[in-house]
C-alpha cells in the first residue's frame, strides 16, 4: 500500500487561480508575468483563424472549488444526485467507514428518494444473506418482528453495522411504504455477503424439509462434509493442511441440485413459492463460495477479496433479475464500503491483481451503473480495536496532509457534493491518498492500516464530503462505548 513521494506530493503544472480559456489579449498576455508563465508552458490548440487557444489545467483543489455544491441540510442536497440516477438501474451509495451515523442517515434519505421518485424497489446491503432475509420478511409485512427485532439475525461481529438506530428507523419506514403497495411491487431488503457457511446450509435444508424431505436428507449428508465443529476458519485451515477433504464438489452438487428440481417446486404456490425457491438457491451459493472463500483463506492460491466481491457481484445480478421475475422493476440500491463499490481500477488494488463489485458493476451494466462515495475528515467513528473486540467511540484523526479528505478540508466547504463525471473533473484523477475504515480502527497504524492511492475522479461517479461525522449508535451499546475517546482539542470528551 506504499505510495511514492511523488506521486503524494505532486505539484500541478499550472499554478493559477483564475480560469483562461482563450488568449484573446496579447497585450494582457505581455505585461502580465503570470500569465506569460501559464501561456509559456500550457498545451495549445488552435482556433480557425490559426489563432493559439490556451487550455490550462486545473488542480485538483481548484476543480473541487469549481465543482463541490455545498449541502444545506435540506431535501435539496440530494437533487443533483437524483437527477444523474434517472434513467440508471443500480446506484452504489458508499461510505468510509463501517461506523458512521451520517453515512447512513444519508443513504437513508437518498434511497427512500431513489423509491419514491426513481421506481427503485431492491436494496442491498454489505450483509449475509440469511440474516437480512428476516428484515426483508419484516418490511414485506410478514412475521411477527417489530423493526428492532427483525435485526436479531445479525448476530456476529461487527453487529453495530446493522443493528444501530438508523438501520432500525430505515426498514420502519420501508414497512410502511408498503403497506400501501400492491405485493409484488413492494420495497425488499437484501444481503449481499458470504460468511454465513454453516446458517446458510441450514437454511438450504430447512427449505428441502418443507418441500422434499428426500433431497432434504440428501443435503444433510452432503454438507456434513463441510464439518460438525461449524467453526468455517477451522474449516478452511484443517482443508489447507490435508487434515480432511475439501467440501467443494459436495457444496456444488447441492447447488446444482437445487436449480435442476426448481420446476417442480415453484408449480406449487406463485410468489410464496418464487421467494422461498430464490432464497435457498442463494443460500446454496453462499455455501459454494463461502466454502472455496474459508478455504482460500489458508491458501496463497486464492485471492479471498476478489472471490468475496466476485460473489456480492453475482448475487447483486441474480437479485435484479429475480425481482423482474418477481414483477419489479429491479431497481437497486446497494450499501456497501467505499474499498467495495469503488471502482477497483482506480486505486492500488489493481496493482495486486484485485477487482471488486464496484469494477465489476461497471463493466457489466456501464452506464446503468452510479457509484457514490462518501468521505470524512475527522470527528467520531464506531469502531473495534481488535477482531471480535468490544465497539467504541473512536476519535478519527486528522486526514493525512497528502490525502483526498485534506485537500477537500482545505477548501473550506465543510460538507459537499462533488459530481465526478464532468470533463472538469479530470484534475480529480491523479493519484492521492484516501481513507478506509472498516470494522477497526487502528490509529497508531494510521496510514499502514487505513490509507491506499486512488484516482478518485476515476473511481467514483459522484462524491459526498463531510468534513466531521459522528459515532453510529449501536442498539445496544457496551458501557466503554459511552466513554468517547477525546481529541487533541478536547482529552477528556
Amino acid at each position: 500500500m506504499a505510495m511514492t513521494a511523488m506521486a503524494a506530493t505532486r505539484a500541478p503544472r499550472h499554478p493559477v487561480a483564475g480560469r483562461l480559456e482563450r488568449q484573446t489579449d496579447r497585450r494582457v498576455a505581455r505585461t502580465a508575468a503570470s500569465a506569460h508563465a501559464v501561456l509559456a508552458a500550457a498545451p495549445l490548440s488552435y482556433s480557425v483563424r490559426g489563432d493559439p487557444i490556451v487550455q490550462p489545467s486545473k488542480t485538483p483543489f481548484l476543480a473541487v472549488r469549481d465543482l463541490g455544491q455545498r449541502l444545506s441540510g435540506d431535501s435539496t442536497d440530494y437533487d443533483a444526485l437524483l437527477d444523474m440516477a434517472r434513467g440508471r438501474d443500480l446506484i452504489l451509495l458508499g461510505e468510509a467507514t463501517h461506523g458512521t451515523a451520517e453515512f447512513y442517515r444519508m443513504r437513508v434519505q437518498i434511497t427512500l428518494r431513489l423509491i419514491g421518485e426513481c421506481g427503485f424497489d431492491t436494496v442491498a446491503i454489505e450483509g449475509d444473506w440469511p440474516d437480512a432475509w428476516r428484515v426483508n420478511r419484516f418490511v414485506q409485512g410478514e412475521g411477527a418482528d417489530d423493526a428492532t427485532t427483525a435485526l436479531d439475525d445479525f448476530e456476529r461481529f461487527p453487529m453495530w453495522m446493522w443493528r444501530n438506530r438508523e438501520m432500525r428507523d430505515f426498514i420502519a419506514a420501508l414497512r410502511d411504504i408498503n403497506a400501501a403497495r400492491p405485493r409484488r411491487q413492494r420495497v425488499g431488503v437484501y444481503g449481499l455477503d458470504l460468511y454465513s457457511l454453516y446458517r446458510s446450509a441450514d437454511a438450504v435444508i430447512r427449505y428441502l424439509d418443507a418441500v422434499d424431505p428426500r433431497e432434504a436428507a440428501l443435503a444433510r449428508e452432503r454438507y456434513a462434509a463441510l464439518d460438525h465443529v461449524r467453526e468455517p476458519q477451522a474449516y478452511g485451515y484443517a482443508v489447507a493442511l490435508g487434515a480432511r477433504p475439501a467440501a467443494r464438489s459436495l457444496a456444488v452438487q447441492q447447488l446444482m441440485q437445487l436449480r435442476a428440481d426448481e420446476f417442480d417446486y415453484l408449480a406449487r404456490d406463485g410468489t410464496d413459492a418464487l421467494d422461498a425457491q430464490f432464497f435457498a438457491e442463494q443460500n446454496a451459493q453462499v455455501v459454494v463460495n463461502a466454502e472455496a472463500y474459508y478455504r482460500g483463506m489458508f491458501s496463497s492460491r486464492l485471492n479471498t477479496w476478489s472471490l468475496r466481491d466476485a460473489h456480492m457481484a453475482n448475487t447483486l445480478f441474480a437479485l435484479a433479475r429475480y425481482r423482474v421475475r418477481r414483477g419489479g422493476s429491479g431497481k437497486v440500491v446497494v450499501w456497501a464500503h467505499n474499498s467495495h463499490l469503488g471502482d477497483a481500477r482506480a486505486t492500488e488494488s489493481r496493482q495486486r491483481g484485485e477487482w471488486n463489485l464496484g469494477q465489476i458493476v461497471r463493466e457489466s451494466a456501464q452506464h446503468r451503473a452510479l457509484l457514490v462515495g462518501f468521505t470524512t475528515y475527522t470527528g467520531h467513528v464506531s469502531a473495534a480495536s481488535q477482531w471480535d473486540g468490544e465497539v467504541e467511540q473512536k476519535w478519527v484523526r486528522p486526514a493525512l496532509p497528502e490525502s483526498w479528505e485534506h485537500l477537500f478540508h482545505s477548501t473550506g466547504y465543510d460538507r459537499f457534493f462533488l459530481p465526478l463525471r464532468d470533463d472538469a473533473s479530470r484534475p480529480l484523477k491523479e493519484p492521492l491518498l484516501e481513507r478506509a475504515i472498516g470494522v477497526l480502527y487502528l490509529p497508531q497504524t494510521e496510514r499502514q492500516s487505513h490509507y491506499f492511492e486512488a484516482e478518485l475522479g476515476a473511481q467514483f461517479d459522484a462524491l459526498f464530503h463531510l468534513d466531521e461525522t459522528c459515532a453510529l449508535e449501536p442498539l445496544e451499546a457496551a458501557a466503554g462505548w459511552h466513554r468517547r475517546e477525546g481529541s487533541a482539542e478536547t482529552p477528556l470528551a
